[in-house]
């Protein structure tokens, strides 16, 4: 059956992590007949070789902390390719609000694993246990030369937390089974896209209170909890911060060999 909404998946991730070319093989081969998948890519992206194999191609702005793009018209499946330069956060907390103003349904939030990259820089564990806090599924690629200790030990660090999402590998671009990361499940830590979300009380001075003392109270407000990420400090700064993968991807960009000619 076709979705009566588009359904829309967030793809987060580093710059050069392989997603598109994951979301080939997604595409080609999870999604059944009838089916119209598009694909939008943060403008910032440089162009892949996998460009050319994907439906419906577009670019998609960060503009003044928003995400600015319009849903491809007649599409059922929609992949918006996350800035991979940029705070998975900042875009996480508006991916809700962008969707339901386009009219389409969240289908799940992927996450690819570039797993050279964070085996080769320790601190940007913290940049990942950010993405995989919203992720349903999380698919570990770039898998070539490094360790396996270190690949049980990534998924261990998330199965010790009992994050409930899905780790599947990634093998020259291909993942097992396709249809199984599409289907439309939250398997997700955070609840910031859910439908349903837990709530916290408040008094009329606006201090949480315990949902026991609610009959102490004369006014009482419950507003959904605020995902542990997006909460901000007195100035604006977030209480979770997580590194700055430009400066990560930068360095990379400046140890890599020269082009063979």
């Amino acid at each position: 059956m076709l979705p009566e909404k588009p359904l829309v998946y967030l793809v987060l991730g580093a710059s050069g992590s392989g997603r598109r070319e994951v979301l080939v093989d997604l595409i080609e081969d999870g999604l059944g007949e009838g089916t119209h998948p598009a694909v939008m890519v943060a403008e910032t992206e440089a162009a892949s070789a996998a460009d050319v194999r994907l439906p419906g191609l577009a670019r998609w702005v960060w503009q003044d902390g928003a995400i600015v793009g319009t849903l491809p018209e007649d599409a059922t499946h929609v992949f918006l390719v996350a800035d991979g330069g940029r705070n998975p956060v900042d875009q996480a907390e508006v991916f809700k609000p962008w969707v339901q103003a386009q009219g389409g349904e969240i289908g799940r939030v992927l996450c690819v694993i570039n797993c050279q990259l964070a085996e080769k820089h320790p601190p940007l564990l913290a940049w990942y246990e950010a993405c995989v806090h919203f992720a349903d599924v999380v698919l570990l690629n770039r898998r070539e030369g490094v360790a396996n200790k270190w690949l049980s030990e990534f998924q261990n660090h998330f199965k010790k937390l009992y994050y409930p999402c899905l780790f599947e590998f990634v093998k020259e671009g291909r993942v097992r089974n396709p249809a199984l990361v599409l289907i439309p499940e939250a398997r997700r830590m955070s609840q910031a896209f859910d439908e349903e979300q837990d709530l916290i009380f408040r008094n009329a001075e606006g201090e949480e209170i315990d949902e026991e003392d609610e009959e102490e109270e004369d006014e009482i407000e419950a507003v959904p909890a605020e995902d542990p990420y997006f909460e901000r400090r007195m100035g604006g700064r977030r209480v979770k911060e997580i590194p700055d993968i430009a400066k990560f991807l930068d360095a990379e960009k400046s140890v890599a060999p020269p082009p063979k000619k």
